[in-house]
């Protein structure tokens, strides 16, 4: 199955839909524009029915033209390439180089579609899917489109394999602060596909990537150390370092919500007050210097003098 790729030669990841798919899409948009035809020459005849035959075929014609071939191509054009059939199939009509569709390519489809499919009763689309590489019929052809899968099954993700042991936990002083997320996601699409690209490809796009981790980190990898391994030792510090961090932040929020738990910024240093005993120094009453007492001694004579008063013996 032939991928979609660009005037420039780039591939866009977009899954041409197989015949099964689009016969069933197109089974059940016949299926409600047929049925609401149906509804609507039953209506017609019964509110014409007092015209002359001239005026009943005429409006017979229009009604086919405007339901059977207008509606689907008003739906395409309006919903960018998505009818009902093909929205309930995951399919969607884009232009050979994956954007959107217009009117005229709609209108093309349209019209090719009523020998191919109506006149033909799908005979002809059938086969020109067949015969294509891409599985397209004629009105795809002429109108430079293309129906692709948007629902995709999601692949598995390959695990970034392993660095030597010897060089386990040789980079945990690197500063990794400054790689930004679109290296390290190009790094790891390189080693889980390293195995399947040339070797002398894949040598020269590791040592391009270490390079660039290099500048990044400003610290170079130890002397005879391949690109490759390099790049899977730094790798999986990053990943040690991601995994230490969801744990210690797992760790601090199952304490917080454990019952009885009071954080320690709320209760204050802990100090030894007793023998063999440590209580939160917050919570001891702190001890005031007892206040001065005053005994029975005599009031000096000046202020027996001031105030007149003698304190009783």
């Amino acid at each position: 199955m032939s991928g979609v790729v660009t005037g420039d030669a780039v591939v866009l990841g977009l899954r041409p839909a197989r015949l099964p798919s689009r016969a069933l899409a197109l089974f059940i948009d016949l299926l409600v524009v047929w049925a609401a035809y149906l509804l609507i020459t039953i209506g017609l005849v019964v509110a014409t029915a007092s015209l002359d035959e001239a005026a009943q075929t005429a409006l017979s014609i229009a009604s086919f033209v405007l339901v059977l071939v207008g509606a689907p191509i008003a739906v395409e054009t309006l919903s960018h390439g998505r009818s009902l059939g093909k929205m309930a199939c995951g399919l969607r009509v884009v232009r050979d180089d994956g954007g959107p569709i217009r009117f005229r390519h709609a209108l093309v489809r349209g019209a090719i579609g009523v020998v191919e499919i109506l006149m033909t009763f799908g005979v002809v689309a059938c086969i020109a899917s067949l015969v294509s590489e891409r599985e397209r019929r004629i009105g795809d052809v002429f109108a430079g489109t293309l129906v692709v899968r948007e629902r995709v099954p999601a692949a598995r993700t390959a695990a970034v394999p392993p660095p030597p042991p010897w060089l386990v936990g040789r980079f945990s002083e690197l500063d990794l602060s400054a790689v930004p997320e679109a290296l390290w996601l190009e790094i790891r699409q390189y080693l889980t596909r390293m195995r399947q690209l040339d070797p002398a490809v894949g040598r020269q796009l590791a040592e391009r990537l270490a390079d660039e981790l290099v500048t990044r980190t400003g610290t170079p990898p130890p002397p005879g150390v391949p690109a490759a391994e390099y790049l899977a030792a730094v790798v999986a510090e990053r990943q040690a370092r991601d995994a230490r961090r969801a744990f210690a932040a797992a760790g601090h929020a199952a304490r917080a919500a454990a019952p009885g738990f009071v954080a320690p910024e709320a209760v204050g240093p802990v100090g030894p007050v007793g023998p063999g005993s440590a209580v939160p120094a917050a919570t001891v009453a702190p001890v005031l210097p007892a206040a001065p007492v005053a005994g029975p001694a005599s009031a000096p004579a000046d202020d027996v003098k001031a105030t007149g008063f003698a304190p009783p013996a």
